[in-house]
């Protein structure tokens, strides 16, 4: 596969090369990645260095409950497994980004920061996955009419240059993923397991072949299905889209799950399908906070579920060098293009605060409020242009009705700038 350093240090920590066993050592999760990374970096170590120096003594000081330095060294002791490996996955058409590399997509990094995955398994063409798509979700064994809509869906999203973004699974993911495909459209899918099997499956060919799907995975490519896996997968379909649309969801499942995650962590906007199944969650999710999407697929815009698209932030990682040799970036330091940049856009301000103290975003937060809520706009609205969570943003707008910079208004409930006059 032509692994730089970086990225075979990265698969030996984090990836199984054959299905797990009771002997084998177990690869670090995403936390304890992020844990290890983070020390690496404050002793401007990569983990590239760990393969060319004597691990031992560059890891002296390295303490963890859970990492043990024994386990590091035998998980980078792995590199015959990992060439019988990654052959093998290369000859399947395979490929990986890790959090370095540029094609990895940043709004996992954005969103999820240190809890995204250390590297990504795929197949296809890799520079979709930075595009702005709608995640479509449901359940594996909706009605046909369900599916009838949701093929409709996927047409349309490719019409109008939107990427569906899915999971692949039986039913709902699927049929989004296939009704796009079939219009030429862009598709994302995110496999819970058997990426191997994926890549060389008759259903996904057309789609590989002309360069218009791609398939990925934080997961062993091999794996058979797992729930935990399964429901792990489901953040990473919410953190890879704009805005998420629920077809049809269950009162329990990885449908309902996943849908209430993001609702939770405010990813991204969720719509919600209207249904007459009484049987369904849909209704709970609006209630949570989601909002009906259009319930006729011609008057369904696709485009404009999506909210605000924005172009691609600079990447950075950890390990990514900056313009200065030898220091190190965060990659939860990229910004969303469409907030404001107080580098770029405000240099008088950031001048001004370079010397007198740290900088208030939140002065920033009301600067960008009053272009937001020029008219009234909803918290999801808000949420979707800001790319802060929920927590924050809440936080932020009951401040700003205190300061009387907005006012709220009901049914339903928006906030918009106040006059001087009110």
């Amino acid at each position: 596969m032509n692994l730089s350093p970086m990225a075979q240090a990265t698969l030996l920590l984090t990836s199984y090369f054959s299905q797990a066993s009771s002997d084998d050592v177990k690869p670090l999760s995403n936390a304890e990645w992020g844990r290890f990374a983070l020390w690496l970096k404050g002793k401007s170590v990569t983990p590239a260095d760990l393969l060319a120096t004597d691990v031992p003594s560059l890891l002296q000081t390295w303490q963890d409950p859970h990492i043990s330095m024994a386990r590091i060294v035998a998980l980078l002791n792995r590199g015959h497994s990992l060439a019988l490996a990654t052959e093998k996955w290369q000859r399947a058409g395979l490929w990986l980004v890790t959090r370095a590399d540029p094609e990895y997509p940043w709004r996992l990094k954005q969103r999820l920061k240190t809890d995204s995955p250390p590297l990504l398994f795929g197949c296809g063409n890799k520079n979709l996955l930075n595009m702005s798509g709608l995640a479509v979700v449901g359940s594996r064994n909706a009605s046909d009419v369900d599916l009838q809509f949701t093929s409709l869906v996927g047409a349309k999203a490719a019409s109008e240059k939107v990427a569906i973004v899915s999971g692949g699974a039986r039913g709902v993911d699927e049929t989004a993923m296939l009704g796009a495909i079939q219009e030429k459209g862009s598709v994302i899918g995110i496999m819970a397991d058997s990426l191997l099997k994926a890549a060389t499956s008759a259903k996904w060919r057309n789609g590989l072949m002309n360069g218009n799907l791609v398939l990925i995975s934080p997961f062993y490519p091999e794996a058979g299905f797992s729930v935990g896996n399964a429901m792990a997968r489901n953040k990473y379909i919410y953190c890879l889209a704009e805005s998420a649309l629920v077809i049809h969801s269950g009162t329990k499942g990885g449908t309902l799950n996943g849908a209430e995650e993001n609702l939770k962590n405010g990813w991204v906007p969720l719509w919600v399908k209207p249904t007459d199944d009484r049987h369904s969650a849909n209704a709970h999710l609006v209630a949570k906070g989601g909002r009906w999407s259009a319930a006729d697929i011609q008057h369904l815009n696709v485009l404009a579920l999506t909210g605000v698209g924005g172009s691609v932030p600079a990447q950075s990682d950890l390990f990514t060098p900056d313009t200065q040799p030898g220091v190190y970036n965060s990659a939860d330091m990229a910004a969303p293009s469409h907030f404001v940049s107080v580098q770029e856009e405000e240099p008088e301000y950031a001048t001004q605060n370079a010397t007198s103290g740290p900088v208030d975003f939140y002065q920033i937060f009301i600067r960008e409020l009053a272009r937001y809520a020029k008219n009234p706009v909803t918290l999801e609205e808000l949420m979707a242009l800001t790319q802060l969570n929920k927590h924050q943003l809440n936080e932020w707008l009951k401040r700003a009705t205190e300061d009387e910079v907005v006012k709220i208004l009901t049914r339903p409930v928006r906030y918009q700038k106040r006059d001087h006059q009110d």
